[in-house]
């Protein structure tokens, strides 16, 4: 064999072996690439999350008049410091109502929170219950569900209202072997799983139906090829080394045999 077409023949083998466990470009996981200085783009910032069925809220009546108050909070009766955070919460049912003491069936599926709070108040008020109720609501499981190559996790959102790229920070799985192109976003709508792809690399992610979340949603990243060739043949690293370096003695060998051969 010519010596030259070994030596091509080696350096080709060597780039291939480099090439397995090349990283990244940055222009596959850069977030927001089109965004240019002083871009503007108007959001929903009057987003609401609506109630589903199987959700959990917590209902809390107040009143000037604590003794008026106290019947329409029985669960919490036994709980003079009562909170959010140690309450009874009421479970949406799957028609989409809640049982609350004295007022008895409520549809809330939906509604949003402030909508609840203002049906429960009207409630109070048309039945000569209260006359100045104040009525609470808020969701005890807005969760947001990330499935990703490392395993999966829960994030709680504190007020309700959490976007698509909030949840990727919160998730902290992203890595640079995630396929950014295809991160999906599922969600029940109707009875049905509906699944979107979203693209945080591009500012049209601010314009998606699912930009901003809901309860529930899940969010389900899967690795780039380059992460599945090196978890694949990751056990092979050391035979790639192997044949780099016999690779570089056998370029080396020929290319001393070839410049001997040329000074006879």
């Amino acid at each position: 064999m010519n010596s030259k077409r070994i030596i091509r023949t080696g350096i080709v083998i060597a780039l291939a072996a480099v090439s397995a466990v090349s990283c990244v470009t940055n222009r596959k996981i850069a977030y927001l690439q089109d965004m240019k200085h002083n871009t503007q783009i108007e959001l929903e910032n009057k987003f609401e999350a609506v109630i589903s069925p199987y959700d959990e809220l917590d209902v809390i009546i107040t009143s000037f008049d604590t003794e008026l108050a106290r019947p329409f909070n029985l669960r919490n009766a036994n709980n003079a410091n009562y909170n959010t955070n140690t309450g009874i919460a009421y479970l949406v049912d799957q028609n989409g109502d809640i049982e609350l003491p004295v007022l008895g069936t409520i549809h809330a599926a939906g509604l949003t929170r402030l909508n609840l709070q203002e049906k429960v108040k009207n409630l109070l008020i048309a039945g000569g219950y209260i006359s100045d109720p104040y009525v609470l609501v808020r969701f005890r499981n807005f969760k947001i569900f990330f499935l990703g190559a490392n395993g999966g996790k829960a994030i709680t959102v504190p007020n309700e209202r959490c976007t698509f790229l909030e949840a990727l920070a919160l998730s902290g799985d992203m890595n640079v072997y995630t396929n950014r192109d295809k991160i999906m976003v599922m969600r029940e709508v109707d009875g049905k799983m509906v699944s979107r792809y979203l693209d945080p690399r591009s500012s049209k992610v601010f314009k998606d139906p699912f930009f901003m979340l809901q309860q529930n949603d899940f969010i389900i990243t899967q690795n780039t090829g380059y992460r599945n060739f090196q978890q694949s043949y990751g056990q092979f690293g050391t035979v790639l080394s192997a044949i780099s370096t016999l690779t570089g003695l056998a370029t080396t060998y020929f290319a001393i045999m070839a410049y001997l051969n040329t000074n006879k």
